[in-house]
């Protein structure tokens, strides 16, 4: 790997993207600051769910001010509400499951009313939904998530008490990067891997997999980094912190360190 300036500490790196749209270009953009050349390289995309009505329904009673509170566990999920023109009512607050989630939300105009403070995660939202709410019980929930997920938060609030009504948004699909990625990372030129989320870490495993020991692979979180090594893929350094930011700042630790960060659990 190139040997990192001081100022400008990812020069020479060439870093892939994942993820498109306002969330990749505001990752790309941070990524250029820090003097790297990022390729974004979306990986995954979201279909419509099975079940359209069910979630033009959720969303006609959201608009409509049905909802005490929407609550929302990926930046995809904020897609389709932009694609669908979801209005949320400024009686309805919005909880967002992590940074990466929120900083979805307000690139697209919507509010957020809660982020996790500690672990960016259903778990974790969890845990500060009552100080959040004021132990207000029930209230009227819509939870929103992918085909694919866990209905942790889901199961979760309604053991509080909560009046929820669950709906799938989206279904997550696989999206077929150009060859000259493919060719790139095979042999060796791209210096670091984004990986974002599971689905994330699934397509990379197996549209770039094995990964060259050269290729740094940074994951956002510890679920991520579970996620991607039960897909067969390398871990090879983690994010502090659930935000674009600080798994951005963990490849730039590595540079500077001149070397590969250890893999923690």
């Amino acid at each position: 790997m190139t040997v990192a300036s001081e100022s400008k500490p990812l020069t020479g790196w060439k870093v892939l993207v994942p993820r498109g749209g306002p969330w990749g270009d505001r990752v790309a953009a941070a990524l250029r600051a820090k003097g790297a050349s990022p390729i974004v390289a979306p990986m995954i995309n979201f279909a419509p769910t099975d079940d359209a009505p069910a979630l033009d329904a959720a969303l006609t009673q959201l608009a409509a001010g049905a909802f005490d509170w929407v609550t929302l566990t990926s930046a995809t999920t904020v897609d389709v509400l932009s694609s669908q023109n979801a209005v949320i009512p400024p009686t309805t607050r919005v909880a967002a499951v992590g940074e990466t989630t929120a900083a979805a939300l307000a690139a697209a105009g919507y509010p957020v009313d809660l982020v996790p403070s500690e672990e960016n995660s259903a778990r974790g939202l969890l845990e500060e939904w009552t100080d959040a709410t004021k132990g207000v019980i029930p209230l009227r929930v819509l939870t929103l998530r992918s085909e694919i997920a866990k209905p942790l938060l889901t199961e979760g609030l309604r053991r509080i008490g909560h009046d929820v009504h669950s709906v799938v948004a989206y279904r997550t699909v696989g999206v077929a990067v150009d060859e000259r990625v493919v060719s790139d990372v095979a042999e060796g030129r791209v210096h670091a891997i984004l990986v974002t989320s599971g689905s994330v870490a699934q397509q990379v495993q197996l549209q770039l997999g094995p990964v060259p020991e050269t290729t740094l692979v940074a994951c956002i979180g510890p679920q991520t980094a579970k996620d991607a090594r039960a897909a067969g893929l390398r871990v090879d350094t983690i994010a502090a912190e659930r935000s674009a930011d600080a798994l951005i700042e963990s490849v730039v630790l590595v540079a500077i360190n001149g070397g590969r960060a250890s893999s923690e659990e």
